[in-house]
């Protein structure tokens, strides 16, 4: 393996520029934990100046091209978080930055990176799309290509989050890590190694986007080119083989989780921890809320790598668990299309106290008979057994009802 040792780790730590990177607390959620039987911390790098790990790497990336004195512009490709890392760092390291997004990169993480001084290009429909773009760019003089994870700088970069864990959780049994390219896993694990190495350590993958079980079962990396998943900063579709090799060396597990889960873990962080967290930093905290992992009575760390989350994937997660908690009902109401009926139903609705969102006729439909209507009411409750009151009163005055949502 290439030399990415814990004495490297401890360098770049020891070289941060507090006003760039920031030793981010670990925080221990009472809440959470009493939710999955643990003593559940949070490493909150989402309260990084950049919102995101990523600063850690490409802080100690630039202190090594600043070595290079060939090197005035640096071309990194990335779905957000690591733009944003590498615009603030090459800016306070003097380099200009040109970084390479997708065409779907979320319009918040465009405008950050813009705002640290980069030149955003958007290209191509997913992360290798633009990260062919990049390597292009980047094959110019004097220009140094800033990979997200496979390179060692980066990866000793990432791994100072475990030293601090160690320095913040002594009594830490498991970390629990998300995994994009593998660069953050990779150094943690390199970390943990040398200081806990009984410390059990967890990586974590969206399902939509996995890639590293398959990587370790072949013992080669492995792509996946249909990666659609709400967490986008893990979205990579790849990890490299020099991630790979620190990854079978030094983690223990490695889990996968549905959206569904990560969906239920932004919002658990939102209600509960009162932290507002992107997909792949909810990413750690989703196996906790399924039966992929057992932590009961352990002292387990999370690591929420992002808070970069886009204001529409945000409405997005809300209204899907809204949905799941029948918090946002949606009725189709079978009703005679005569003057009165949409008044009834609506007081039905206005004695359980709830809110009408929306109320929508289907008249054109092969299941209603001649003068007969369907009536879509969107509704707002406070909860399943609200809805079911709401559903059962109308029933009662002699509508027949259907839930759709």
């Amino acid at each position: 393996m290439q030399a990415i040792t814990y004495d490297r780790i401890a360098d770049a730590a020891e070289h941060f520029d507090d006003d760039i990177v920031q030793h981010t607390p670990t925080d221990l959620s009472r809440s959470i934990g009493r939710t999955v039987g643990a003593d559940v911390h949070l490493k909150m790098e989402h309260l990084q100046r950049t919102g995101s790990f990523k600063t850690r790497g490409a802080f100690n990336k630039m202190r090594a091209l600043q070595a290079d004195t060939d090197v005035e512009r640096v071309v990194a490709a990335s779905a957000g978080n690591h733009a944003q890392g590498v615009a603030l760092t090459a800016t306070n390291a003097g380099f200009d930055a040109t970084i390479v997004m997708p065409t779907d990169a979320p319009q918040a993480k465009i405008d950050a990176t813009r705002g640290y001084g980069a030149d955003v290009i958007l290209h191509g429909n997913d992360f290798q799309a633009a990260m062919n773009h990049a390597h292009e760019l980047a094959d110019s003089p004097r220009t140094g290509f800033i990979h997200a994870y496979d390179d060692p700088d980066i990866i000793a970069g990432q791994g100072t989050i475990g030293l601090e864990i160690v320095e913040d959780v002594p009594d830490v049994d498991t970390v629990l890590v998300p995994i994009g390219g593998g660069g953050l896993i990779a150094g943690v694990g390199c970390a943990l190694a040398e200081l806990a190495p009984d410390v059990r350590l967890v990586g974590v993958q969206a399902a939509s986007a996995a890639t590293v079980p398959t990587s370790l079962q072949k013992g080669l990396p492995q792509t996946n080119d249909d990666v659609d998943t709400i967490a986008d900063g893990i979205a990579t579709g790849g990890i490299s083989e020099l991630t790979l090799e620190y990854i079978d060396a030094y983690v223990d597990d490695v889990v996968t989780v549905p959206d569904s889960a990560i969906a239920r873990a932004i919002m658990l962080l939102l209600e509960r921890a009162k932290q507002f967290v992107e997909g792949a930093g909810a990413a750690a905290v989703a196996p906790l809320l399924t039966d992929a992992i057992d932590v009961r009575d352990e002292v387990v760390v999370p690591v929420l790598s992002g808070g970069n989350l886009d204001a529409s994937m945000l409405q997005t997660v809300l209204s899907h668990e809204l949905t799941q908690r029948d918090r946002l009902l949606e009725l189709r109401i079978r009703i005679d299309d005569r003057p009165g009926v949409l008044e009834e139903i609506s007081g039905v609705v206005s004695d359980h106290n709830a809110n009408i969102r929306t109320v929508n006729h289907h008249r054109a439909h092969s299941e209603l008979a001649v003068g007969e209507a369907f009536v879509t009411y969107q509704i707002e409750t406070s909860g399943v057994e609200h809805a079911d009151n709401i559903k059962d009163a109308i029933e009662a005055v002699g509508y027949e009802v259907s839930q759709v949502n």
